[in-house]
């Protein structure tokens, strides 16, 4: 893991960003107390991709169906979840 400062990266953004590539773990440290970690993203880290649309639709035409369970207590989420 390295950590860098904001001044840091923004003079060698490419260098940083082709390390991030290559898996190794970036910090940018701005001021004292904010830091920020450099995480490449993937489609499958993005919440509206055609596969999550895909499932809110599904999920949708299951509630309009009544295809449901409603639960109103803990031992419902419990049960729910097999626990």
């Amino acid at each position: 893991m390295v950590i860098i400062s904001s001044r840091e990266f923004r003079q060698h953004q490419k260098e940083y960003f082709e390390r991030v590539d290559n898996g190794e773990h970036i910090i940018v440290q701005r001021g004292k107390d904010k830091a920020y970690a450099l995480t490449p993203i993937t489609p499958n880290d993005m919440y509206f991709n055609a596969g999550m649309l895909k499932r809110l639709k599904d999920s949708l035409e299951q509630i309009e169906n009544g295809e449901y369970q409603e639960i109103s207590s803990s031992k419902g989420i419990s049960e729910l979840l097999g626990l």
